[in-house]
Formats: structure tokens, C-alpha cells, sequence
């Protein structure tokens, strides 16, 4: 059996709904859209599983511009996604990322710092007696400098971001097909159908490739390579007898990062890399707490040092192998195969500007409000990485 669609997107957590919302919300449109998504009870999705935080604190414009578009409408997400009339409340959070620098990392905070000030970002560079007056709770011992987003960065339920994307591309008309793709068809350098596994046919004009931690299998049967891999984090909760006042998004220079989650505190960092393969796996390693995380977090909050992990989850990492930032737009040679992939862990900030960029592009053929060529296929190839300093 055999359906036909304008365009056919794979995957539908937040990236592949945020494509199709834009998509069938543009008047310039006028096409018919399908969503396809293997697990609608999104169990094991990225959406679900990610702390869900937004930052402007990247080393590159074309980061932050992101970022700024997905705050904006991230604040606004009523005005956005609300159907028949309901809010949508996304509990949007802004204390402030703070990333703290040993006087090794100082310049690059400092270098960073210009860039994201040139970008319009409220971010200030803080000295340890800056640290110490405006955190009391905190350690600077070994700190040569901070910085602190002062609006703009924090934290939200990027699970109901995503929901609420879904609800409303549904509600403009968007078909949401339960399925696994099991082959995509091409010819005469087109992709001409996304193959189902239960036999159906999805015939396109434009495929995309917004299937997170499958991106990769899925571009393989398109017959084209993707390095993006799936990587597992490991998030803990704990308690923390003493409160810590005007608390941030803290990130240490062990990599170690932490924020209040209502009276508690969710933690993570990346494993190291003899232990992060690509994998499908996500059982919690509670050896990482013991041993990586525990040690770091008392060193930087003395409170830390009597705390109790109440909960703890893995989620996947869309991680681009290559530089660590997005892949964003047509494939050189399959020009109908869009990419929306390997985002390496700020993608639910992101999904409002990737998917508007890409509805654009597939509408008028060009990037019209923010331009996100800089996040283009040919630089893998052509060996030109986006370097992202600036990774969590």
C-alpha cells in the first residue's frame, strides 16, 4: 500500500514535530506533511529523557542565534502552540547558566564572552570574589574566573515542548503514522519513499531525517553516512540538607554539571571516553556518581558532601562525531533528503529554530529569517568543522 505526502519526516520527537509544526503552519506551504515515529509512547526518546535546558553561552554566532530564537519562542509558547485555547505552560526556569574556569580555561571564557556580547547575550564574566559575594555556597578554590548567563538561560519541561508541538502540527493537519522505517527508496539522485516495516509505502517530495539516536541507521538507507552516534548520559537526582540560594545551571571545569530540580538537585557529566560508545543502551552506571560526579560536586559546594541520590535516568545524546553541533539541511547529491540531526545535546533548545529554518528552506528553498547554512552537510565532508567549545 501506497500514500503519497509532500513531505515525510522520520522521527517525531521534538525535532521531526517542530519541522512539521512550521511546516503546516506557513500559509506558503499548502503541502501535505507525515510524521513517522516508531515509539509514540516515547519511553526510551530523547524529548522525554533530557534535562532540558537553554542557554546562550555557546563559541559560535550561529549557536547562540539558535538558542535566542528558541528562548523567544519558548517564552511565547502559547501564543505558539496553544489548541483550542489551552496554555501551554513549559515551566521555563531563568536562573542563569555559570560555567566556572581554571586559569587554564580563563581566556577562552574571556574570548567566549566577546563573541556571545557581539550576539546581543546578557552573559557576565565574574572574578572568585565576584563568585564568592554573589554564591556564598560556593567554592572557588582553583577558579580563576566565571561566567554567568544574567537572563536568557536556565531550564524547562522539554518533554511537554515536544507534546505540545505534536498536538499542534496534529491539530493543522499533519499525519502522525505509529511505524519503523525499514528502507528508504531513491532514484535518479531523489529520495522517492520512506518503506514502513509493516509493508506500507510513503511516497515524498521531500524525506527528512530527524530520527535523533537512529539518525544515523536511517541515513544508511538512504545510502548516505552520518556521524552521528548514540551515546548514553546518566542524570542523577539527590538531596541536599542546605538550600543554596540563586542557584544556577553550575558547570564545573571537571565537566561536572548540576541545578536545582524543584527541592532537589539533578546532576550529570560526560563519561569518560573509554565509556561513552555508540550504544542502545540505557542502564543507569551509578558507578559514575561514586566515583566522578560525588567527588567533584563536594569539592565546588561543601553542602555537597552529605547528599543522597533519590533517583537517577539515562537518556541518548544525538553526538556529532565530528564537531559537536548540528546538521542541518539537504544532503549534496540527494538534495530532497534533509538532515535535522546530531545536535550533541542542545537540541530541545534548539527545535524552534531548526525546525523554522528548515520549513523555509523546504517552502521558499532558502533560509529567510535565520540563516543556518553554517550548519550545512558539506562541511563534513569538505572537512570544515563548526567547533563548539562550549559543550556540556
Amino acid at each position: 500500500m501506497t500514500d503519497r505526502y509532500d513531505v515525510v519526516i522520520v522521527g517525531g520527537g521534538v525535532m521531526g514535530c517542530a519541522v512539521a509544526y512550521f511546516l503546516a503552519n506557513d500559509p506558503g506551504f499548502g503541502g501535505t506533511v507525515a510524521v513517522v515515529e516508531r515509539d509514540p509512547t516515547y519511553q526510551r526518546a530523547s524529548s522525554a529523557l533530557s534535562a532540558s535546558s537553554i542557554r546562550q553561552q555557546f563559541s559560535t554566532p550561529a549557536n547562540i542565534a539558535l538558542s535566542q530564537f528558541g528562548l523567544s519562542f519558548i517564552r511565547n509558547a502559547t501564543q505558539h502552540l496553544s489548541v483550542d485555547g489551552d496554555p501551554v505552560d513549559l515551566g521555563l526556569r531563568e536562573p542563569g547558566y555559570l560555567y566556572l574556569a581554571t586559569g587554564a580555561g580563563a581566556d577562552i571564557l574571556r574570548r567566549n564572552n566577546a563573541i556571545q556580547l557581539s550576539c546581543g547575550a546578557d552573559v557576565a564574566l565574574l572574578s572568585p570574589d565576584d563568585l564568592t559575594a554573589r554564591f556564598p555556597w560556593l567554592s572557588v578554590e582553583g577558579i580563576a574566573l566565571g561566567s554567568l548567563g544574567l537572563s536568557g538561560e536556565g531550564w524547562f519541561d522539554g518533554y511537554s515542548l515536544m507534546q505540545a508541538f505534536r498536538r499542534k502540527a496534529k491539530a493543522l493537519g499533519v499525519a502522525m503514522i505509529a511505524g519503523e522505517v525499514a528502507g528508504i527508496d531513491t532514484a535518479d539522485g531523489k529520495v522517492t519513499a520512506v518503506r514502513l516495516a509493516d509493508g506500507r509505502r510513503l511516497s515524498c517530495g521531500v524525506a527528512v531525517n530527524a530520527a535523533g539516536p537512529q539518525a544515523r541507521r536511517v541515513a544508511t538507507m538512504a545510502g548516505v553516512d552520518l556521524p552521528v552516534a548514540a551515546r548514553k548520559r546518566c542524570v542523577f537526582v539527590f538531596d541536599c540538607r542546605e538550600e543554596l540560594p540563586g542557584c544556577p545551571l553550575v558547570i564545573d571545569p571537571s565537566g561536572v554539571w548540576f541545578r536545582p530540580e524543584g527541592k532537589q538537585f539533578i546532576c550529570g557529566a560526560p563519561p569518560p571516553a573509554d565509556r561513552d560508545p555508540d550504544t542502545d543502551d540505557l542502564t543507569v552506571e551509578h558507578d559514575l556518581f561514586e566515583e566522578m560526579m560525588w567527588p567533584a560536586l563536594a569539592e565546588r559546594v561543601p553542602a555537597f558532601e552529605a547528599i543522597k541520590v533519590t533517583n537517577a535516568w539515562a537518556g541518548f545524546y544525538e553526538y556529532n562525531e565530528i564537531d559537536q553541533n548540528a546538521v542541518i539541511g539537504p544532503h549534496p547529491e540527494l538534495r530532497n533528503f534533509l538532515f535535522c540531526n546530531g545536535f550533541s545535546g542542545h537540541g530541545l533548545q534548539q527545535a524552534p529554530g531548526a525546525g523554522r529554518g528548515l520549513a523555509e528552506l523546504i517552502t521558499t528553498g532558502a533560509y529567510r529569517s535565520l540563516n543556518l547554512s553554517a550548519f550545512a552537510y558539506d562541511r563534513l565532508v569538505e572537512n570544515r568543522p563548526l567547533l563548539e567549545t562550549n559543550v556540556i
